[in-house]
């Protein structure tokens, strides 16, 4: 009954007089494909209430007999971000160009530009390698800097999210062949990071033309100056919610007259639990925690005490032939996590036979035995017969800021010839600690309708039903960490378990009557309706009436679906490089399951094949098998126990 009752009353409130006429079925399914057509998916939903809505267009009711425009918004801009952008020639982005009217007033008011090439995009920032290549890779975060502009923040990969490649070396016309897709995703990290700087921004629409993706803008939220909004400050504080919401009823007079009406003059008390406490976090520090050789070099040499030596080149006697002149190049990448532990880091000792140079993210900083300071051939004769040795004991840590760097040894060797290098390094590997009070209870003991009923402080019992026993705990002493990392901490508490009693507002109305209702279930049959009612003079009579549901129309086994497939090249990205690059094949495909039309004819996308036609598609054991290899694999690269 209640499906039919549901159906008709949508039905009534959607669809024209003219069509009562029509059956209680038909009327529902004339409600519903109207439904659809306006709210099926995100799409639809977007242009035909959210874009609108927001950018202060007409928005109509579901069956179109209705239109009005709504103000969500204080602001609005049509131009409230515009990304342009032109490949280079090595399939990299060569230049983005941002526009962003910052004021919302209907015009750009800052341009600027990208000052590196974007070789692949993240959802929230971007990579730029060595053009054409995925070499020598820095990653990128979208920020904003103190004039609210737009900025790139150098940043580990891990830190950035669904990265892929755009340029030549994962395969060709990558980013005009997915143009749309590469704007969207490009200026979606952009937009994120607008919007998580001031939360009063939305977006209303995104726009392409061409290589240009323009994003129409409003401030909604809250009509402020400000993008402190106090509706957003409970993310990080929630605690801070009840105060709030204490302080604003206490001066709300709505508020005030429901505490004062005969529903609210009942009280009753709730215990809330709560605790106090002293957080010690403890960090064993080690070299590679600090710098680190992750790619080239040959050797990393522990020397105890917070000292390493990394060591590249090829220094056995003769071990590189040189015809009459030629150049070997030698690179090591340092990755460098925390450059505020480094205590010193030096290039100590390197050789070389014949000419030999040691740059640092290319940047040259000891060179010998002449003046080699050029990226050719050295200024004199190739062959000098003999090995050079040197011990510059250079400072290499103002160039080994937090990230990768690259340490670049470069001989040219006559006839027959070696090259060495040395790194040395000294790291803090004191170990690191952090101490915080997580207060759960401010918001309990801010509020004047609790009072502390139980408190405990490391065991012992100093509060009992309100009352002060008068004990304290002695002073403590705990010893934190391993064997390795250990610290003593001495504080007057740890841990305060607390309990409030706190008064509630409880309705004192009478319970309903629930007899007439018991009555019409127990007597009822699907064929015969029973009542009961009570008379005000207090007399009661029982009714009976014949009762028939309307016929109800076939219900379909499901709701017809297909499964397509389109081929995609795998041009995901990790910090360890591309993926494709370790897959047998680099390409696959991406899967879509649509629903299907009244006729029963899959609506395809571009590019997609059918893979299974309209029916009751059932791929959950495909789902359960994908769902298992990921857990299984996530087992494997964490080393657990996990068993199948």
């Amino acid at each position: 009954m209640k499906p039919s009752i549901i159906a008709l009353t949508s039905a009534a409130l959607l669809l024209p007089t003219a069509l009562f006429a029509q059956t209680v079925e038909d009327r529902a399914r004339a409600a519903a494909i109207a439904s659809r057509a306006k709210t099926s998916d995100s799409d639809t939903l977007l242009n035909n209430y959210v874009t609108p809505g927001m950018s202060g267009q007409s928005v109509s009711t579901v069956d179109g007999s209705k239109s009005f425009t709504p103000t969500l918004a204080c602001q609005k801009t049509a131009n409230l971000l515009e990304v342009l952008i032109q490949p280079s020639s090595t399939g990299d982005i060569g230049l983005v160009r941002i526009s962003r009217d910052k004021d919302l007033d209907g015009t750009f008011d800052s341009s600027s530009t990208l000052p590196v090439p974007v070789s692949g995009i993240c959802a929230n920032g971007v990579i730029s390698c060595v053009p054409g290549t995925w070499n020598q890779c820095r990653s990128f975060r979208w920020d904003l800097d103190s004039a609210k502009d737009l900025k790139l923040t150098q940043v580990d990969m891990p830190e950035l999210a669904g990265c892929y490649c755009v340029n030549d070396s994962c395969g060709s016309n990558l980013v005009f062949g997915n143009l749309a897709s590469v704007l969207k995703d490009l200026g979606g990290g952009m937009v994120g990071a607008l919007t998580t700087a001031d939360p009063r921004i939305g977006v209303a629409e995104a726009r392409i033309n061409g290589p240009v993706i323009d994003y129409v803008g409003a401030q909604t939220t809250a009509c402020t100056a400000s993008p402190a909004i106090g509706q957003t400050s409970y993310r990080s504080n929630p605690a801070a919610i009840q105060g709030d919401a204490f302080a604003l009823s206490s001066t709300n007079r709505v508020f005030q007259a429901l505490i004062a009406s005969p529903a609210g003059t009942g009280k009753a008390q709730q215990l809330r639990g709560c605790t106090i406490t002293r957080e010690v976090t403890l960090k064993e520090i080690k070299v590679e925690d600090v710098i680190a050789r992750t790619a080239g070099g040959y050797a990393t040499i522990d020397g105890g005490a917070g000292m390493v030596d990394f060591l590249m080149g090829s220094p056995a006697d003769n071990s590189l032939n040189g015809g009459s002149c030629t150049l070997f190049d030698f690179r090591m990448t340092l990755h460098v996590e925390d450059p505020d532990r480094l205590k010193a880091v030096t290039l100590p000792f390197f050789f070389a036979d014949d000419w030999g140079q040691v740059r640092v993210d290319g940047a040259l900083v000891a060179y010998g035995p002449g003046a080699w300071t050029g990226s050719g051939y050295p200024p004199g004769k190739c062959e000098r017969k003999r090995t050079s040795y040197f011990s510059p004991n250079i400072d290499l840590k103002p160039y080994l800021t937090k990230g990768d760097h690259e340490i670049w040894l470069r001989v040219a060797v006559g006839k027959g010839g070696e090259a060495f290098a040395q790194v040395h390094a000294e790291v803090d590997t004191s170990c690191k600690t952090s101490e915080r009070i997580v207060d759960l209870c401010s918001g309990y003991g801010a509020d004047p309708k609790c009072h502390l009923s139980e408190e405990q402080v490391d065991g012992v019992q100093t509060v009992r039903s309100g009352v002060v026993t008068g004990l304290r705990p002695l002073p403590q002493t705990r010893l934190f960490g391993t064997a390795s990392c250990t610290l003593s901490l001495s504080r007057d508490f740890f841990e305060r378990d607390r309990t409030y009693a706190c008064t509630t507002d409880s309705a004192a109305l009478p319970e309903p009557d629930l007899s007439r209702g018991a009555y019409i279930i127990d007597h009822s049959t699907e064929t015969l309706l029973a009542d009961r009612q009570k008379a005000k003079d207090g007399s009661i009579s029982t009714s009976a009436r014949s009762f028939s549901l309307p016929a109800q129309g076939a219900v379909p086994a499901c709701e017809p679906i297909c499964k397509t497939r389109a081929p995609k090249a795998n041009t995901a990205a990790a910090p360890d490089g591309v993926v494709a690059n370790r897959q047998n094949t680099p390409s696959g495909y991406d899967t879509f399951y649509h629903s299907c039309d009244a006729a029963n004819v899959c609506p395809a996308g571009p590019g997609e094949e059918i893979v299974s036609a309209c029916g009751c598609l059932d791929d959950f054991p495909e789902a359960v098998v994908m769902m298992q290899t990921v857990r299984l694999a996530g087992a494997d690269m964490t080393c657990t126990s996990a068993v199948p």
